[in-house]
């Protein structure tokens, strides 16, 4: 499966998830935007802190998400590969993996 395959499968997910416990999704989606709100930090960069976070953690879905969210805002490859030298600091040999994937992820989305 590509990630663009992944990124509709994830939302079809989410939208099923949000039937069920609609509340809580839409408490956590609320959380999500005011916590991107541009303030001190740029949305860009609060996107880039969650990507690193994302491949340390090892969270694909999230992964996806914020990859696909800083293409969207104009994110470059290298931007990418400066998230990933601080993911990799941070998160060792796991981190290695995910921030391949990462990656691949950012590769499929800007073709």
């Amino acid at each position: 499966m590509s990630y663009m395959d992944s990124l509709k499968k994830q939302g079809k997910e989410f939208q099923a998830m949000a039937g069920l416990i609609p509340k809580e999704m839409k408490s956590f989606m609320k959380l999500h935007d005011v916590a991107l709100e541009p303030a001190a930090l740029d949305t860009k960069t609060k996107e880039m802190i969650a990507l690193g976070i994302s491949i340390a953690i090892k969270c694909d879905g999230c992964i996806l998400s914020h990859v696909k969210t800083l293409h969207e805002l104009g994110t470059t490859r290298e931007e990418i590969g400066e998230v990933l030298k601080v993911a990799l600091f941070m998160g060792g040999g796991p981190a290695t993996a995910y921030g391949a994937k990462a990656l691949a992820v950012y590769d499929e989305i800007a073709k």
